[in-house]
Formats: structure tokens, sequence, C-alpha cells
């Protein structure tokens, strides 16, 4: 990489050097890390001499080699003469032959300026009112190098932008719809660091079209400029939306725009890598168009100060906004600015992740929608895995740009947004579920038979103190029964009726349902442990040893909760899981799916949501998979699963 020449390249460090020079204000480094040189900034705008006078800053920015500072030493060679008592209107300042000097620039196609850049020197320069403006000149690092992100364009060009009175925006050839898209994204970019959106955020905007070859259509000079900038920037009505917002966005972001066509060089300064700036070596047309461009932006009438919110800046005004504008870029607020290709991949995965969860919503309100009858749950687990199976077939069969691996992220999240939308069923299939959704009434009429037969009890063997509690928990609970009656009729005091329906939900967990099957529950664990050990074979219970199923995975939190249970590769083969619970109505599995590596163990987590049953069972299913297998799905779609095993579990 080239960089500098070393008589430029960081002389603020030199104290020892007087003469005016190029001073790197702003570098660039990785993961958010502009420096401000406050120090060299600080010499520039804090000199007690113009400290406290309006300033105006001219920057430069655009593609890397396109001729910036070569245009800006340009405007030395004026700035300079002018403050000298030359002659600078029709071209005088230009009649000596010395050579170019001041920024750094050189022929060839490695970038030469690295960060921003200003003139150490000051000029001054009236405005058509008579007042003294201070000019500032700044230099940007090139834009579209093979050193910089898309965020360190951004950064440069929005921060430059920021800061400039007149940005011009130099461009080789022609006005191209991606040199428009561009300066869309930087504008944004620098306008989401202003924070506000509906003032227009920047001044001047001067397109500086490079090597024009078309002055047949359009001449050089602002007139043709003026000509082709409406030609690309007109909305008109049979314009894509996407090209009318963005010369909106445009339009909107500047107080001006303009545009100027500048004739090629000359094959002198282009092609001769001895080429050292000397005036005679420039074609005529340029030297004469060149002139007047730079006349023009230092006339009396285009110097006007830098102003924010309608308020003219001074030099130590302008000192602070750079400290507060690098703030903003380095910290974490600002998105990360996308390629175009990664913008429409993102897009592009987006619509069909949407697809493909329209899909889904299809076909599960076909099955369990809201006018379709109770399901049982199991039932609807089936379908539900059907219909997850065929929204994913579909999703991976959409063409996408940005590759697998790109997708794998909105895979993801599409079977995030099923799983959340599965529970949207559960809730809707149980509200059908004549027997839940009449559990409270029913348990409490229960409580109020049991009450009133042991009130009568009491008061038969004459126990009354007894039987009075029992009474007044008869009235409670025809009380909690009128209620609840009446807030599911009218609608009013949900929050109360909801305090009902979990009591009941938490006597029927913890008293009535343990007590109902008591009698017949270990009965049942004994014949289930039977039938396993009696039908499972022998290959099974080898690969079970191999893949081994952690013994701790029978606890896990009561309410809301879980934990981290292990799945433990024994063997020297990579395999492929699936976990799911019998009952995904109340609880929920993360990761459903995954791989372990050979002698290696990976986690899985249950969740148990509130109101749900204590006990459950895991299945989890296992699948040899090859090294190069990205998706732990693709042995349980094509059902070739090697093994598995159901363990009942139990919340404590």
């Amino acid at each position: 990489m080239s960089e500098q020449s070393p008589d430029t390249k960081e002389l603020s460090d030199f104290e020892e050097i007087t003469k005016p020079h190029p001073v790197r204000i702003i570098e660039t480094g990785g993961n958010n890390d502009y420096s401000l040189n406050l120090e060299a900034l600080s010499t520039i705008l804090l000199d007690p001499d113009h400290a406290d006078k309006k300033v105006a800053v001219v920057s430069v920015a655009g593609a890397y080699r396109k001729g910036k500072s070569f245009l800006l030493n340009f405007f030395l060679r004026f700035l300079k003469a002018a403050q000298n008592g030359v002659e600078v209107c029709d071209g005088h300042w230009m009649k000596t032959d010395h050579s170019l000097q001041g920024f750094s620039w050189k022929g060839g196609s490695v970038r030469d300026t690295t960060g921003i850049l200003v003139w150490s020197e000051p000029f001054m320069l009236k405005d058509k009112n008579g007042e003294e403006i201070v000019v500032i000149l700044m230099d940007t690092q090139g834009s579209f190098d093979t050193h910089s992100t898309v965020k360190d364009n951004a950064t440069i060009f929005a921060l430059s932008t920021m800061i400039a009175t007149t940005q011009i925006f130099n461009i080789s050839q022609n006005i191209q719809e991606d040199d428009l898209q561009h300066l869309q994204l930087f504008t944004e970019y620098g306008r989401l660091a202003l924070e506000d959106s509906e003032a227009t955020p920047f001044q001047d905007l001067l397109f500086l079209v490079r090597d024009w070859s078309y002055p047949y259509e359009h001449e050089y000079g602002f007139e043709g400029g003026a000509g082709l900038l409406k030609d690309r920037l007109t909305i008109t009505e049979s314009q894509h939306n996407e090209l009318k917002q963005l010369r909106k966005h445009i339009n909107g972001c500047f107080e001006k725009l303009e545009c100027f066509l500048m004739p090629h060089p000359g094959l002198k300064v282009s092609n001769d890598p001895n080429f050292k700036g000397s005036i005679k070596d420039i074609e005529s047309d340029f030297q004469t168009n060149i002139g007047t461009f730079v006349e023009h932006i230092f006339s009396p009438e285009n110097i006007v100060p830098k102003k924010i919110n309608g308020i003219a800046l001074t030099c130590r005004d302008l000192f602070e906004y750079f400290k507060a504008y690098i703030t903003v870029f380095k910290g974490s607020d600002l998105p990360e600015p996308k390629t175009m290709l990664n913008a429409t991949a993102e897009a592009n995965n987006f619509a069909a992740v949407s697809q493909a969860k329209a899909i889904y919503t299809k076909g599960m309100e076909e099955i369990c929608g809201g006018g379709t009858p109770y399901m049982k749950t199991s039932d609807l687990e089936k379908e539900h895995e059907k219909a997850m199976a065929k929204s994913i077939r579909n999703f991976k069969s959409t063409k996408k740009m940005g590759g697998t691996d790109f997708s794998l992220t909105f895979l993801e999240k599409l079977e995030e947004e099923i799983l959340v939308q599965f529970e949207s069923f559960l809730k809707v299939n149980a509200s059908k579920n004549l027997f839940k959704s009449m559990k409270t009434p029913a348990v409490l009429v229960f409580l109020l038979i049991i009450n009133y037969i042991f009130q009568e009890l009491f008061q038969l063997i004459g126990m009354e103190l007894f039987a009075s509690i029992f009474s007044t928990v008869l009235f409670v609970l025809i009380g909690a029964i009128s209620t609840w009656v009446y807030s599911r009729y009218s609608g009013n005091i949900r929050d109360i009726s909801q305090y009902i329906d979990d009591l009941v939900q938490f006597l029927w967990e913890n008293v009535l349902s343990p007590i109902s099957k008591h009698g017949i529950h270990g009965a049942t664990e004994f014949g289930i442990k039977m039938n396993t050990n009696s039908t499972i074979n022998a290959n099974l219970i080898s690969i079970q040893m191999s893949l081994n199923v952690d013994p701790a995975i029978g606890i896990y939190p009561a309410s809301g909760g879980g934990s981290a249970h292990k799945i433990i590769n024994k063997t020297d083969i990579r395999h492929a899981f699936k976990v799911k619970t019998s009952n995904n109505e109340r609880y929920r599995v993360k990761p459903v799916f995954g791989f372990v590596e050979p002698k290696q163990r990976t986690d899985f987590e249950i969740l148990r949501l509130s109101g749900s049953p204590k006990e459950d069972k895991v299945v989890i299913q296992w699948a040899e998979v090859p090294a190069e297998e990205s998706d732990p799905r693709a042995p349980f779609a094509a059902e070739a699963q090697s093994g598995e095993v159901m363990i009942p579990v139990k919340a404590e």
C-alpha cells in the first residue's frame, strides 16, 4: 500500500515545521476506532486571531484515485493568490507556471490520502456583505478502496458532509445511479448521527463530474451541470418507487444542489508518472474550466459560514462540533451500514421467511383455526411438525441471495417464529376444550359440595367451631363462583377472574390431582418400566450406552424456569439430535435440534411454563451424520434416526 509522501505525513507531530501543510485530524482504525487529533485541530481553529470569527469549510469527497487532492491544490493556489493581493478573477491566479503543491497527490491506482486532513493555514475571504469569513480546506480519504469497510466509507463521507459548508462530490465521467445510491447511504448515515430527521441536515452539495466526455449533450461548466443534474434528479410518474424515494432523499438532505462538468486534464496528467503538477502540461480546456469552477466556489456570493439550525458557527463552535460528532461515530448507537448486496440478500431472505411462515399459518389454520373443533394435543403436535417441515422445505427451496451460511440465521428465525405461533395455536385449541374451559367452575362446585358435606358432618357430631369454619369457606366459594361467572359473562374484573383460575389450577395440581393419582401412579410407572425393559432391543441399548443421556435430566424447576441437561457422545462419529416433550402445550425445549460432536457433550433446556403439569416425558432421538452436514434436521426429516429413548421427567 502506498502512503502519503514523507514530507506531508503526520507533519503536525514535528514542532519545527512552520510552513503551512496538510494535517491529519481524523485517523481511521478498526472496531469504530476514529481518533481526533485535538492538539492539531485546536491549533488551527482556536488561534486567537480568528477563533471567534465565522467559519466556512470546503470539503472534497468521493471515490479514491479520482483527483480530489489534485483539485484541492488549485484551491490552495487561488487562496494563496488572494491572500497575497494577486488579481483572482478571469484566471489571473493561474498564469504562473509553478507546480501544484500542498496536499499530497500522485497518479496511479493506490490510495494516497487516509482519514480526514485539513490545511493547517486558515484563509480569510470576505462575503457579499464585506464580513471576513475564515475558510478551511478539507481533504478526505477516498471511498471504495481495498482497505476500507462500508462503515469507514460511510463515516468519512458523513462526517465531512456534517462539518462542511460546501461538500464537493468528486465523481468520474457521469452521474450514475450507483453514485446516487452511495450518496443516499452516506448522507442517511450522517442524518442518523445528527438525530434530526425533519430539518434539512446539510448545506451545499456540488457534484463535480470529472472527465466529462459529452459536451455536445451538456456543455462544460455550471450551466451544463445544471442540465445534467436536472436529468438525473427529476422525479417522474413512470419511475419505480425506489428511484423516486432516492431522489426525494437527496433533494431533501441539502439546502442547495449544484453540478459542474469538468473536461479531462489531458494525457500528460493522467498517463505520465513524472507529471509534477506543472500548469503548462494541463490542457487549456481544463485550465479554463478549473478557473471558472474555483472562482465560483470562493466568490463573495458563495462564501457563507457553516450553519447548524440556522445559526452561523465560529471556529470555536466548530471545534466543539468536531468533538461531539466523532463521539457519535465512535459509539455503538448507530446501525452498521450494509453493502447493497448484504441489504438485498437480507431483504430477500426476510421475504422467504415471510412466505414460508405464511404456508405454516395457512396449514395450521385449516387444522385448528377458529372454526374447527378441539383436537387432541398430541395430534395437533404431529400436524404442527408436518406443517413446520413443509414450511422449512419451502424456505430451503426458495432461491435466495447470500448463500447457505447467510440463510441459516433466517432459517433459525423462521423456526423461532413458527414455535411462537404454535404456542398461539395451542392456546386457541385449548380454549375449545370444554373440560379445560369449565375446570374452574367444576372444581369450585366440587369443593362447594365437599365443604357442605363436612359442614353438615361437623354440625351433626356437635363440633360447632369446625362447622362454622366450613360455613365461612362455603360463602367464600359461593362468592368465587359468582365472581367468576360475572367476569366471564360481562368481561369486567378480568384480573380477579384470572386470579381465581390460577388458584384453582394450583389446587388442582398440588392437592386434587396428586390425591386422585396416588393410588394408580406407582402401578402405572412400574408397567411402563417393565414394558420398556422387555421390548427394547440390544442394539438400542448399545447405542444408548455410547450416546449417553445424563440421568440428571429428570429434575428441573417447577414454574417458569429451566435447567441445562446433557447429551454426551462417547463415540467417534458425529451425531445430530432431536429433543421433544410429549406435552408441548405447556413445555418448551431449547434447542429442539442440534449436533453433538465425537467425544463431546452438548446441553439442552426444558422450560416449564406457569400452570403446566408437573410430570412429562422427554423423547430424545439421535442419528449419525457426516462431518459436512450443516442442518441437524435433515436425518429426522428423512426418518433416518438411529436411536430413541423416552425418559420420564418430574418438576419439583
